[in-house]
């Protein structure tokens, strides 16, 4: 939908033409699967992919919400003063919990609004919609009603939505890569301190292709949480054995020194990944400093093996599409990104190589799994911000 469209369509859904326009991007996270809630560093970016939004403030006190997503939900509208969480109100629910965050925290927002919302993110492929929508509305309540918002409380605030609004026991990842994206830029997080570093991602020669299962994740909620508390339980042991507040400050090498300690094959499976994984993400890092791509490429597809071998957490889909990624000519890496069990796989394509690579990855997956695949070309772009909308889509 371009950008006559939407202005087109806030008019008719809204009777207003004045509006001021606002993107937050989705999220990939480049290395550092399953390392957030083990005390250990990740390393999303930005993708140009997101969620806008039109948003005009109202002269009384109530909020009516449009997403053309979702068509069928129709305006969805509630009273400043009563922002309680309703299933009914299906996804305008995300943006009706930052409103109240912010509220509860002392900000004025004293008007209603009107709010069309419009996301490219597609849907179920693990690419963090649901936080986008999250920090478009933070950014947008912050420029229209003049708040002056530190970025990294707006960040905490969403993933506070999420936690506690929403229901979704999350980490801040998703939340901290949208708000705080840098385009051409990856971004190492420690998501215990959130103390973060940028580091360039030069892709001249490259691009990063978004490879979607189109399975939906439906075992991710369930597996997601006995994998932490396999992870919970290898610590246990192992601080019997050494000081570590987390899995995370332990080294592969400390680890390998203890992992005997640890009687069941597939508790140490699991915190054999969140160390290994720790430490890729830290060295990918390292590699891009040095502008080193192809080591970079290296530690994209050692994660890919530790979350199939180790972590478990792949699945037939996310393999063959990766495993087919690897036998194209000019892949530099590929790994799964997202939690696993379906969503979306990476990988870093050498330009001349990238038609060939949609053709065959495409059509070795179709064999093997039955049903397509998707691709998108991402670029990597900048975090949550207002836009001129004609400019920007």
């Amino acid at each position: 939908m371009n950008a006559a469209e939407l202005e087109t369509l806030f008019q008719s859904t809204f009777g207003s033409g004045s509006y001021r326009s606002f993107f937050a991007p989705g999220r990939i996270n480049l290395i550092g699967e399953h390392t957030d809630y083990n005390g250990g560093h990740v390393f999303p970016c930005a993708i140009t992919y997101g969620t806008y939004a039109l948003a005009a403030k109202r002269s009384d006190r109530m909020i009516r919400m449009y997403s053309v997503n979702f068509p069928d939900k129709g305006i969805v509208e509630c009273p400043l003063d009563d922002l309680a969480y309703r299933s009914e109100d299906d996804w305008a629910n995300y943006p009706k919990g930052m409103i109240a965050a912010l509220k509860e925290r002392g900000y004025a927002i004293e008007e209603g609004l009107d709010l069309l919302i419009y996301g490219n993110i597609p849907n179920g492929a693990g690419l963090s919609s649901s936080a986008s929508v999250e920090m478009v509305t933070g950014v947008m309540l912050e420029k229209l009603f003049n708040l002056k918002i530190d970025r990294i409380d707006m960040v905490k605030l969403g993933q506070v939505v999420e936690n506690q609004y929403i229901g979704v026991n999350s980490g801040i990842m998703d939340q901290f890569a949208i708000g705080m994206g840098k385009k051409a830029c990856g971004m190492l997080l420690d998501c215990q301190t959130l103390n973060y570093r940028y580091a360039p991602i030069e892709l001249d020669h490259h691009v990063i292709v978004i490879m979607n299962t189109n399975k939906r994740r439906e075992l991710a909620g369930s597996k997601y949480n006995e994998r932490r508390g396999e992870c919970e339980e290898a610590l246990r042991i192992l601080q019997e054995k050494v000081p570590a507040q987390s899995l995370g400050e332990l080294s592969a090498e400390t680890f390998e020194r203890y992992a005997s300690a640890i009687s069941s094959e597939t508790v140490r499976k699991r915190a054999r990944h969140a160390v290994s994984e720790n430490e890729r993400t830290i060295q990918a890092l390292e590699a891009l400093e040095r502008n080193d791509l192809y080591t970079f490429g290296e530690l994209m597809n050692a994660s890919h093996r530790s979350l199939r071998d180790d972590y478990e957490v792949t699945g037939k889909e996310l393999d063959a599409l990766v495993e087919a990624a690897w036998k194209q000519n000019g892949v530099i890496g590929a790994r799964m990104t997202g939690a696993g069990f379906g969503g979306c796989a990476i990988a870093i394509v050498e330009k001349t190589a990238a038609e060939d690579f949609l053709r065959e990855v495409g059509r070795a997956y179709l064999s093997e799994i039955g049903y397509e695949a998707s691709f998108y070309i991402a670029n990597i772009g900048d975090g949550a911000c207002e836009i001129e909308l004609g400019v920007h889509i």
